[in-house]
């Protein structure tokens, strides 16, 4: 039953996928600047340089004198084939540029997924606990400092206190975690916490909501008067509950890591998709840009593939339909 549930799933993905390449693709045309004259490395004011020999000669190889639905069948062609093309600056397959910035976004994401759990699931179980107390109060004043606070801004604020003032972690940088685990963890702190912190301020609020609504249903008072343990009426009956409705946010939250977040890696400058992203448009690099926002469309699309499958995991009782 779910093998061939995740199988449905699949093919209605297809025609999403496929529109979400059609946005990227039309997207992407709009970024201002000549890609040819980018990849001669000339200054668009600078046209007269280069003759139209020359400039038509590379538009036709790379294609751009063809109409605009020809590109994107040409494109989406290779895709299929696993083929995402070669970045107009470096002339690199775009492929090993991603997967070669992929992994430092990748060890970023965990950290930082980690730490917004470790933060959010107890915080919201105890506020719920103990509602309208100081720990309850304290909870929702995070959860409400964490949501309305820019996280380019906690970045900043973080640097300026432990790498300008205390010195004790680097601002900028990063360290390969198999050759230099200790520095690759002070590079990972600052921007691990930012995004962790990103993650823990909505979850600890649907945490707390629906951990008040499961203590109110009639198995946990049930529960409480057949005399079970305390942690065990809170954990494994309350708790596992609320966090079926706290595994959609987790799910979209752990797409929007693995996607990259581009300004805490450009703050940071963190090696990872998300500044690649940010590189490519700058530098008009279209394959470079639509490679990394296909990435980001194709790892939502199938998070929320996981997710559906946790709920079921969660709770036996919801049939995969």
């Amino acid at each position: 039953m779910l093998l061939r549930y995740i199988v449905q799933r699949i093919w209605q993905l297809i025609p999403v996928l496929i529109l979400v390449s059609m946005a990227v693709f039309l997207i992407v045309r709009l970024i201002p600047g000549d890609p040819v004259l980018v990849m001669m490395g000339i200054d668009p004011e600078e046209r007269m340089r280069i003759s139209e020999v020359q400039y038509q000669a590379l538009q036709q190889q790379l294609g751009f004198d063809r109409p605009i639905y020809v590109q994107y069948a040409n494109w989406l062609g290779r895709i299929v084939q696993g083929d995402m093309g070669f970045s107009l600056r470096s002339r690199r397959p775009i492929f090993e540029v991603i997967f070669e910035r992929y992994p430092a976004t990748l060890y970023l994401a965990a950290i930082s997924l980690v730490i917004g759990l470790i933060i959010a699931i107890p915080a919201g179980a105890i506020a719920a606990i103990r509602q309208n107390t100081s720990a309850d109060y304290a909870a929702m004043g995070f959860a409400l400092w964490g949501i309305a606070m820019p996280n380019f801004w906690l970045a900043l604020m973080l640097i300026i206190l432990f790498s300008l003032h205390l010195g004790w972690l680097p601002s900028i940088g990063y360290a390969n975690p198999f050759e230099a685990p200790f520095r690759f963890l002070q590079h990972a702190c600052l921007p691990a916490i930012v995004m962790g912190t990103d993650l823990a301020a909505p979850l600890t609020r649907y945490i707390r909501a629906e951990m008040l609504e499961q203590l109110k249903q009639d198995y946990v008072r049930t529960a409480w008067a057949k005399g079970l343990p305390s942690r065990m009426v809170i954990v494994r009956h309350a708790l596992k509950n609320s966090l079926i409705a706290a595994v959609t946010v987790v799910g979209l939250q752990t797409a929007r890591l693995l996607g990259g977040s581009t300004i805490i890696e450009t703050v940071f400058s963190w090696p990872g998709v998300g500044r690649l992203l940010i590189e490519g448009i700058y530098s008009r690099d279209y394959p470079i840009v639509q490679g990394s926002v296909l990435l980001i469309a194709v790892t939502y699309v199938f998070i929320n593939l996981f997710v559906d499958i946790a709920y079921k995991w969660l709770d036996p009782r919801i049939k995969l339909e």
